[in-house]
């Protein structure tokens, strides 16, 4: 599978700074983005695997084997040339990502 999506399953959602914390803690370099309702990524694709953390908001991501709408607490991995495009939900989004 070139894309998984891994739904939280905690008692509380995780804070973008307790994320940003736990990829910090694996000796990953985080990257922390927002975007506005209804904003678009084009097809591409990363030569690196990408860890991405939904926190507030929300995403689709779309892939050549479906879409992936992420919501606050949900994790996406997208292996090296993963082709992928994204649009984000009517709340906007927040999303820490790390390459892995």
């Amino acid at each position: 599978m070139d894309a998984q999506r891994k739904p939280f399953e905690g008692a509380t959602l995780p804070t973008t700074a307790e994320v940003e914390a736990a990829m910090r803690a694996d000796g990953l370099a985080p990257q922390t983005w927002s975007n506005g309702p209804g904003a678009r990524y084009g097809w591409h694709e990363h030569r690196y695997h990408k860890r991405l953390h939904c926190t507030a908001g929300s995403i689709v991501f779309h892939t050549r084997e479906g879409d992936h709408e992420l919501e606050p607490g949900d994790r996406l991995d997208l292996a090296p040339g993963t082709a992928h495009a994204a649009t984000v939900g009517p709340h906007g989004v927040t999303c820490v990502e790390a390459a892995l």
